[in-house]
């Protein structure tokens, strides 16, 4: 797949268990977001397929970079967290109350039960993360796709959210991340696929995080020694 004749990613075949915790790691332009907006149904391949039924059940959920979210909007958390379940209520501004008590237990389980009623611009990046996860939470979908979930983040949210991440994997729902911190793949997922425009390594995270497959890596995208890619331990 790619983007006009910018080519971003090639030759990924193979299949996300269900149930798995699956790390995407590589160099910047190595296809990473690429291929979670291909597994959303964002972008289409330009040959091949992506099969995936939780996102024919509308029962997966994607959660890009907060680069992409438009901070200003006048919107309050708990507004933004309804929106995980938008295809039940539509564009009635009045909440059911079955989904506004489900928002304020998502609410809850991020810790920001004082915030709900608050503008997300007044969020730190933190808080606004948190209300993201609960998003999620009141999606409660079988596969869940993030693109940089811990970025900027401190080490208190970003413990509190990996908490959620196993709890979710434990409930048997499926999570594809995509990760730069190779330390902290390394200690929470099981498995990785390490990508430079195509497969390099896919499977135990402590195999495909090798030394050669990490020098491969930076090797297929021209990179010197450590150019946006962390070091084997």
């Amino acid at each position: 797949m790619g983007y006009g004749e910018r080519l971003a990613l090639e030759g990924v075949t193979g299949d996300f268990a269900p149930a798995s915790m699956t790390a995407v790691a590589g160099p910047n332009g190595a296809g990473k977001s690429s291929l979670l907006k291909a597994l959303a149904g964002i972008v289409r391949p330009m040959t091949g397929q992506v099969s995936c039924a939780a996102l024919a059940r509308h029962r997966l959920a994607y959660l890009p970079q907060q680069a992409e979210f438009d901070r200003g909007f006048p919107i309050t958390v708990g507004e933004l967290v309804a929106l995980g379940d938008w295809r039940n209520f539509g564009s009635v501004r009045e909440l059911p109350p079955r989904l506004a008590a489900g928002v304020h237990e998502a609410v809850a389980t991020v810790g920001l039960e004082a915030f709900i009623d608050r503008q997300i611009a007044e969020l730190s990046v933190g808080q606004f993360q948190r209300a993201l996860f609960a998003r999620l939470v009141l999606q409660d979908a079988d596969v869940i796709l993030l693109d940089e979930p811990f970025a900027a983040l401190d080490e208190s949210t970003t413990d509190d959210l990996l908490g959620l991440l196993r709890r979710w994997r434990e409930r048997g729902q499926t999570i594809v991340a995509v990760l730069h911190d190779l330390d902290r793949v390394r200690l929470h997922f099981p498995s990785t696929l390490l990508l430079a425009r195509s497969p390099i390594a896919w499977g135990d995270t402590s195999l495909a995080l090798s030394a050669d497959n990490l020098a491969r890596a930076r090797l297929a995208l021209g990179l010197r020694e450590g150019g946006g890619l962390g070091r084997a331990a």
